[in-house]
C-alpha cells in the first residue's frame, strides 16, 4: 500500500491565507494540515507516501527530511487542473490512497480494513453543487452527476486497487492527449469511464467524519483562533489600513487570480463598507515598477480620475481601494460613455505630469518581438513585413516630436468602471494604473481604439471627442500611427500568451487587421506630406 498526498493547487478560493501559503500547511487546531494527514497515514501502517507539490514549492520541501515522504514537483499547477498532479504519479498507483493536504480528519480514516476501490462520501440536505453519486445494491458507484439535492457527495479521499489503477492508468494515459482533460480533474476522467473501470464503491462518513474549508470563514467556524489572529500579513495589512481588527474583516470573494496580480473583495463589519483588496503575483516586480504606480495612482487620485484608490505600498506593490458596487463597464457604442472616458483620458494628458518612469509601446513589442524570436515561434510569413512596416511607421512618428507625460497605458473598457447610470453625468472612474508611465500622449488613445471593437469610421469619431475638435492631418496621422504601433505590440504580446499555452481568443486576430488597417491609414497621410 501507498498513498498520494495532492497539495500542488493554489487554493485560490481561500483567499487571503493562500495567497501566502499552501491550504496544506495551515495550521488547524493547533496542527499543520498536511502533517496530520502524513502522521495519520503512517500510523495506519502506510510509509510510502508521495507529496505532489506545485505552488509554493519550496515550502513543503523540510517535509522530506521530517518525515520521510516524497516530494513530485508538477510544473503545470498553475495552467492545469489535478489531471497534471494525477499523471506525475501515474507509475506509482498501486493498491494507493488518493488525498488532499488540506483535508482534516478528526479521527484517523486510513486505520480502517479496505480491500476494494472508494470513494468517500458525505450527504448534503437541499441542493448542492457538488459531485452527487448513484450507487447500485452492492454500493458500487454507477453514475457521478455535477450538482444534485439531498444527495451523497464526493468529499475527502479515494482508495484505488491495484486492479483499478492498472486500467485507470490505462485510461489517463490516453485522455490526456486531450487538452480539454488537462483542465480538469481526475474524477472528470473517472465519471466518463465508469463503465469501463472495475467497481468504486460508496464509502459513507458521518458529518464532520471529513472537514474541509473552502473558505475563511469555514475555517473560522471550525477552529476559532483565526477569528482574531490568521497569521496573515494581508489581513495585518488590511487591519492597519482600515484601523479595523481581524474579526471585522468578513464576507471574502475571490474577484480575480492571475499571474499578474489576485484580489478579493471583503467587507470591514466596523464601517459596514465593501474594499477591494489586491495582491502582487509572484515575481511581478521582474516587468512591473510598483514604484511607478504609486506615482501614478497618486496622481490620479489628486486628479479626480481613479475615485476607488486608497492605499498602496510601494515597495510591496499590495493595494486597498474601495469596491464600486453593481459596476458595469465601458460601452465602446454607447457614445456617452465613449465621450466620459476620452473625457478622463484628456484630463490625464492635459494636466502634463511627468514621471520618471518611462512607459514607451515600442519598447514593450520589441521586447515581446524578442522573446518570440527566442522561442522560434516567428514563422508566419508576414512576420517581419510586418515588423519593418510598423518600424517606419514609428520612425515617421517620432518626428513628429509628439510632447510626452504621463500615460494610463493600459486604456481599455475593463478599466473604465461605471458605478451609477441614472446621473446625467456619468460616475465614471478609471482604474488598474500598474502599467503607467512616461510616454508619448497618443499611446493611451491608441491602445484605447486597439483594444476595442470599433470600426474605422467609429474610431475617427473617438479621435475628435479626445480632441475636442476636428483633427488636422498632423493629429489625424499621429493618432492612427500609435493606434497601429499599439495593436502590433498587443498582437505580439499575444503571439506569446499563444507560445504560453494562453488563449487569446479572438484578439490575436483582431489586433493582426487592426495593425494593417491603421497603418496603411496612417503611411497615406505621412505620404502625402
Amino acid at each position: 500500500m501507498n498513498a498520494i498526498i495532492m497539495a500542488a493547487g493554489t487554493s485560490s478560493r481561500f483567499a487571503p491565507l493562500s495567497y501566502e501559503k499552501p491550504k496544506g500547511l495551515l495550521e488547524v487546531k493547533g496542527e499543520i494540515l498536511i502533517e496530520r494527514q502524513i502522521r495519520q497515514l503512517q500510523e495506519a501502517g502506510i510509509k510510502d507516501i508521495l507529496i505532489v507539490i506545485g505552488y509554493k514549492s519550496g515550502l513543503f520541501m523540510y517535509l522530506e527530511e521530517k518525515y520521510g515522504v516524497k516530494l513530485v514537483m508538477n510544473e503545470d499547477y498553475s495552467i492545469y487542473n489535478n489531471t497534471s498532479s494525477i499523471m506525475r504519479v501515474l507509475d506509482s498507483l498501486e493498491d494507493t490512497y488518493i488525498c488532499s493536504s488540506d483535508n482534516y480528519f478528526p479521527e484517523n480514516v486510513f486505520i480502517e480494513d479496505v480491500k476494494n476501490s472508494y470513494y468517500s462520501a458525505l450527504y448534503a440536505e437541499g441542493p448542492t453543487n457538488e459531485y452527487c453519486l448513484t450507487t447500485d445494491e452492492e454500493g458500487n458507484i454507477t453514475e457521478v452527476t455535477v450538482g444534485g439535492r439531498d444527495s451523497w457527495y464526493m468529499l475527502g479521499h479515494a482508495f484505488f486497487s491495484k486492479e483499478f489503477s492498472e486500467r485507470f492508468r490505462e485510461i489517463m494515459v490516453e485522455e490526456y492527449k486531450d487538452e480539454k482533460t488537462r483542465s480538469e480533474y481526475w474524477e472528470d476522467v473517472y465519471l466518463r469511464h465508469i463503465a469501463e473501470l472495475p467497481p468504486m464503491k460508496m464509502r459513507r462518513y458521518r458529518p464532520h467524519e471529513i472537514e474541509e474549508f473552502d473558505s475563511l470563514a469555514e475555517l473560522r467556524a471550525f477552529d476559532p483562533k483565526y477569528l482574531n489572529d490568521t497569521g496573515s500579513r494581508i489581513m495585518k495589512n488590511i487591519c492597519s489600513v482600515l484601523s479595523c481588527e481581524e474579526k471585522d474583516i468578513d464576507e471574502i470573494v475571490v474577484l480575480k487570480n492571475g499571474m499578474t496580480n489576485s484580489s478579493f473583495r471583503f467587507t470591514c463589519i466596523k464601517d459596514g463598507r465593501k474594499y477591494v483588496y489586491r495582491h502582487p503575483g509572484d515575481g511581478t516586480e521582474e516587468f512591473l515598477n510598483r514604484r511607478s504606480e504609486y506615482f501614478s495612482m497618486q496622481v490620479a487620485k489628486s486628479l479626480g480620475l481613479d475615485k476607488t484608490f486608497i492605499h498602496m505600498d510601494a515597495e510591496e506593490g499590495w493595494k486597498i481601494s474601495y469596491f464600486v458596487e453593481n459596476a458595469r463597464i465601458l460601452d465602446y457604442h454607447n457614445p456617452a460613455e465613449l465621450s466620459k472616458a476620452l473625457s478622463i483620458l484628456a484630463r490625464l494628458h492635459e494636466a502634463n505630469i511627468q514621471s520618471e518612469f518611462p512607459y514607451r509601446l515600442w519598447d514593450q513589442a520589441n521586447d515581446f518581438l524578442q522573446k518570440i524570436q527566442a522561442l522560434g515561434k516567428d514563422e508566419t510569413p508576414d512576420f517581419y513585413d510586418l515588423n519593418e512596416r510598423i518600424s517606419r511607421l514609428h520612425l515617421h512618428a517620432m518626428e513628429d516630436n509628439w510632447p510626452e507625460c504621463l500615460n494610463h497605458c493600459d486604456a481599455l473598457a475593463a478599466n473604465f468602471l461605471i458605478s451609477d447610470d441614472s446621473k446625467e453625468d456619468i460616475d465614471m472612474t478609471l482604474i488598474d494604473w500598474e502599467y503607467s508611465g512616461q510616454g508619448d500622449t497618443a499611446q493611451d488613445l491608441g491602445s484605447f481604439i486597439a483594444c476595442s471593437d470599433l470600426n474605422y469610421e467609429e474610431a475617427l469619431f473617438a479621435i475628435k471627442a479626445y480632441l475636442g475638435h476636428e483633427p488636422s492631418d498632423e493629429e489625424l496621422r499621429h493618432y492612427l500611427a500609435y493606434t497601429a504601433i499599439a495593436s502590433y505590440c498587443w498582437y505580439l504580446w499575444a503571439i506569446y500568451q499563444e507560445c504560453n499555452g494562453v488563449d487569446t481568443g479572438e484578439f490575436l486576430d483582431l489586433w493582426y487587421r487592426y495593425t494593417y488597417l491603421y497603418s496603411e491609414k496612417a503611411m497615406a497621410l505621412y505620404s502625402a506630406e
